[in-house]
């Protein structure tokens, strides 16, 4: 069961509403639904907890940028004691279309500048990610632009649909284990996840 959940984005009114923040999103909801108020402020992320049943849930916003996110996720799980297999990274993924969440217990960055800061900081890829499908990128626009860029309002009905069901995942983590978790929500698996697969990821 997952005791830290880490929204990954970018911090400042530039960046609100960008496909790169949808983690921070995710966790604004949740943080919500559970009728949070207090959000307290580090020298590397945002965070709040919960206490659910007998343990405390931990929510973190890192406020490093997406770059060097695995510097605050890093510092969060020596604080709060958490082992990265009881840690849910909330991502955005333009490797699967708008609309899809895949939960993934291991696995490679995908292209994603934060996962891979993550990976660097931990030295490992075995921490589970909840993956928001953002894609496809249009030919005609780089990824960069793409993931910093809103979403159209064509595009707003499916991302928040998406949003509500990757806040029920979050909420349901906690009490129950990630691999039932996939049997209930994991969309369709994406073309690209042949490959992780093949090479070991999950």
């Amino acid at each position: 069961m997952i005791s830290l959940v880490i929204g990954l984005g970018n911090i400042g009114e530039k960046y609100a509403g960008t496909r790169h923040n949808l983690g921070f999103e995710v966790l604004d909801l949740v943080f919500e639904k559970l009728g949070l108020e207090d959000r307290k402020s580090g020298p590397f992320y945002y965070r709040a907890e919960k206490k659910i049943d007998d343990r405390i849930v931990r929510f973190v916003w890192p406020t490093t940028y997406m770059n060097n996110c695995g510097i605050a996720v890093s510092h969060a799980l020596a604080e709060f004691g958490v082992s990265p297999e009881d840690m849910l990274v909330v991502v955005d993924d333009y490797n699967l279309p708008l609309g899809k969440l895949r939960i993934r217990l291991k696995g490679s960055d995908g292209g994603h500048n934060g996962l891979e800061s993550i990976i660097n900081h931990l030295k490992s890829r075995d921490f589970p990610r909840l993956r928001l499908g953002i894609g496809p990128i249009p030919e005609n626009i780089g990824s960069i632009d793409f993931v910093l860029g809103r979403f159209s309002c064509e595009e707003a009905g499916n991302k928040k649909k998406m949003l509500e069901k990757a806040g029920d995942v979050v909420l349901y983590s906690f009490n129950h284990r990630l691999e039932e978790a996939m049997t209930i929500y994991n969309s369709d698996p994406a073309p690209d996840e042949e490959n992780d697969e093949q090479s070991g990821a999950v």
